[in-house]
């Protein structure tokens, strides 16, 4: 790995530490040539999965651009990053358990404004609001109404149906 410094590849591991999700592994480098110290993460790397547009376009898929839609549409609300990346982590561990290779882009949606909902109620019709690409005021406002109608199911109570 280069040096974001001087730009050397040699490097040497200081120290390595589980992350606090358990899901990746956290490492402080020092550069052998500057001495400058950085962080890096090792994480596994996943099955190429796809995503199959609603067009027929094929592209690979982004936990990246997953996560920062989900962000988009939680800006100044209080939802923490942290609660962010698990309901990401969530949904693709979900999406790798039901899909072997392509996912269709239709469900990927579904189930992010699923984990929206259950998280901020505004930044799930945010999300909506841009994914369903309402046309007049009157779909944002039906769709208002029928959160009412919506329970928030508990994250203490298992999904019997899916």
């Amino acid at each position: 790995m280069h040096c974001s410094k001087c730009g050397n590849l040699e490097d040497k591991v200081i120290d390595s530490r589980l992350s606090k999700d358990g899901r990746s592994i956290r490492r402080r480098r020092e550069c052998v040539g500057c001495g400058q110290r950085f962080t890096t993460y090792e994480e596994i790397e996943r099955e190429d999965l796809r995503v199959l547009k609603r067009d027929g376009r094929s592209e690979p898929f982004d936990r990246h651009k997953l996560l920062g839609g989900m962000r988009k549409a939680c800006e100044k609300r209080p939802v923490t990053l942290e609660m962010l990346e698990k309901a990401s982590h969530d949904i693709l561990q979900s999406l790798e358990q039901d899909f072997q290779r392509e996912i269709p882009s239709h469900l990927i949606g579904t189930k992010v404004m699923d984990s929206l909902h259950q998280l901020d109620e505004v930044a799930y019709v945010r999300y909506a609001s841009v994914y369903r690409s309402f046309q007049d005021i009157g779909e944002f406002i039906e769709e208002i109404q029928s959160l009412g109608k919506r329970h928030k199911r508990s994250a203490l109570q298992p999904e019997l149906f899916k």
